[in-house]
């Protein structure tokens, strides 16, 4: 046998025959080739590169936490129509960036201090542990534990305090930024969304011509949608309140109304309902005369305009509110009072 056969490979440790090893392995694959010499990183043999370690990792805590700091006084200072050219985007909303980039910022600081406190200061020595029955008995559940104390004592991190204070301050300030970000759903609407535009006297004003309308204007089977009078269409005012106030109305053979409340609060015939479903909101656009249903085109929800406006079909929680209207002195239609309930979904029913 040759000395080239004999030799043993010197970066392996001590005691570990190569050939053995390859001969081991060509009967085993699975078998364990052994683990090697563990080479100890810089900071483990010098307490000067250890401490650059620990400011390098408290650093990107710190920055981290000025990153978040910086995040909610973006929010607060830059107003969310003023837009900036920022090479190479293009001309961007300056809060949308600035939101972006620090809160970008500070997520990844705390990432990159946690990889580098792992990589430099904690323990890197390889272990090899043979497998286990799934139920540990109680000498592996005493090691995991030893194990745990050892990890925790070997991760410094009750010995460096630098690392773990600014690390607590960095996870302590990064969800601040989720809560500022709940001030973009806006203030409550406490009892604005429970009543709309439509008040006692208001005259019904027809969408497509934007005249008050008449008795006379509304043709049996035909659907008319309405508005209160004063709303300009062309306001931002209007936006908002015509999403409440929006009225369709339909006149029916009184005698095909079944529901009496609906035909007190009727005239002539012509009735008066929120065109908003009570599902989600969506507008109702769709009437069939013979039957005198109107359907919401989002999820199929039907409603008879002749009981009620009650829902036959579909997923809507309760029926559409009626609004109560009659003619005033020049002969237009008008609202005698606000709608009996909340108009849309079912929110009020909840309490």
């Amino acid at each position: 046998m040759s000395s080239q056969e004999n030799s043993v490979d010197e970066n392996l440790p001590s005691g570990h025959d190569a050939t053995h090893g390859e001969v081991e392995r060509a009967g085993d694959p699975f078998a364990d080739p052994g683990l090697p010499a563990h080479k100890p990183r810089i900071q483990d043999i010098d307490e000067r590169a250890a401490k650059r370690s620990e400011r390098t990792v408290a650093g990107l805590f710190l920055l981290s936490m000025v990153a978040t700091v910086a995040f909610i006084a973006s929010f607060v200072a830059f107003p969310v129509d003023k837009s900036a050219f920022i090479f190479p985007f293009g001309h961007v909303s300056i809060l949308h960036f600035s939101l972006g980039v620090t809160l970008g910022v500070a997520l990844f600081a705390i990432g990159a201090g946690a990889v580098h406190w792992a990589r430099t200061l904690m323990s890197d020595v390889e272990v090899a542990d043979d497998r286990h029955p799934i139920e540990a008995p109680p000498e592996v559940k005493a090691k995991v534990l030893q194990d745990f104390a050892a990890g925790a004592a070997e991760s410094g991190f009750g010995r460096r305090k630098l690392i773990r204070n600014t690390m607590f301050g960095a996870l302590a300030l990064v969800p601040l930024s989720g809560v500022v970000l709940l001030r973009d759903l806006g203030p409550l609407p406490e009892k604005k969304l429970r009543s709309t535009l439509w008040a006692r006297g208001k005259q019904l004003i027809n969408m497509n011509t934007m005249e008050p309308l008449r008795p006379e204007d509304v043709v049996t089977g035909s659907l008319t949608f309405a508005m209160p009078e004063g709303l300009d269409q062309h306001s931002e005012e209007f936006q908002k309140e015509i999403a409440k106030a929006a009225l369709m109305i339909v006149r029916i053979q009184p005698d095909e109304i079944k529901d009496k409340q609906e035909l007190d609060w009727s005239h002539q015939g012509i009735v008066a309902f929120s065109k908003i479903c009570t599902h989600v909101g969506c507008p109702i656009s769709l009437y069939e005369q013979q039957t005198h249903h109107v359907l919401c085109p989002c999820h199929q929800s039907t409603f008879d305009l002749s009981d009620g406006a009650r829902v036959i079909f579909g997923p809507a929680g309760h029926a559409l509110p009626q609004l109560r209207i009659g003619v005033n002195a020049e002969g237009n239609l008008e609202a005698l009072g606000d709608f009996a309930e909340p108009v849309g979904p079912a929110f009020w029913e909840r309490g």
